[in-house]
């Protein structure tokens, strides 16, 4: 009952996924949210258990103000403490600025923005010196490379103030927050045999497509003890897309 515990949003998949199960080969406990992909977390959980950590599952929907900060709730009931929380669920919708409904935007704030700062705030109730906020950015806060990104853009940009904010409103309590910006990573969402994918590829200096462990060993980094003095900070892990 004392393993440090992770809370990784959005961690039934891709980088979510990959994320949890790193942690978990770290030693902590790891629970994961999911709003439709029950299946999927269920087998997270299992692939956690594996490493002989603790896992649980947890449906929560970010855009729902009462289950964005729920979420941290049941991971404190179920596994007893938070250590760190990774703010990894999002969504990704691009389209041309004029085809955008009122409820695309509304949506994408709800839960690229609202969710991850009522997570935040119910994380900070909770965390103890020592603790970690990480949040999943993306590449488009660097650099956008063409149309169609004016509303995704909007919404992770607005996470690197929040993430400077909270590192200096919970600095004195000894807990770092820090944002990781990933380029293109090869996941279902986006895989690097994709229809549009050579085109990403091309826009970074290795010319390749990232993994999703790859982020997972960046936000391993951020959680543990050689990342206790970086805090504020943004990493891109983006294989050169804003270099």
């Amino acid at each position: 009952m004392n393993s440090k515990v992770a809370l990784v949003t959005g961690g039934s998949r891709g980088m979510g996924a990959a994320t949890a199960l790193r942690l978990a080969e770290d030693g902590y406990d790891v629970a994961v949210t999911y709003v439709q992909g029950k299946e999927a977390a269920e087998e997270v959980v299992r692939r956690i258990e594996a490493t002989g950590r603790r896992g649980l599952a947890v449906r929560a929907d970010s855009a729902d103000p009462a289950e964005a900060a729920g979420a941290v709730t049941a991971a404190v009931d179920r596994l007893g403490r938070l250590d760190v929380l990774v703010n990894n669920v999002g969504v990704g919708l691009l389209g041309p600025l004029d085809s955008l409904a009122l409820a695309d935007v509304d949506r994408v704030l709800a839960v690229n923005v609202r969710g991850v700062f009522l997570a935040s705030q119910a994380a900070a109730q909770v965390l103890g010196a020592g603790g970690r906020i990480i949040t999943i950015g993306t590449c488009m806060t660097q650099r956008v490379p063409g149309p169609g990104g004016t509303l995704y853009a909007m919404s992770k940009s607005a996470l690197i103030g929040l993430t400077k904010a909270l590192a200096r409103e919970l600095g004195g309590r000894g807990i770092t927050a820090n944002i990781v910006h990933p380029g293109p990573i090869d996941t279902d969402m986006n895989p690097a045999d994709g229809p549009y994918a050579q085109g990403q590829a091309e826009m970074t200096a290795l010319g390749r497509f990232g993994t999703a462990d790859e982020v997972a060993r960046s936000v391993a980094y951020l959680a543990g003890p050689a990342a206790a003095y970086v805090t504020g900070a943004e990493l891109s892990v983006d294989g050169g897309h804003a270099a």
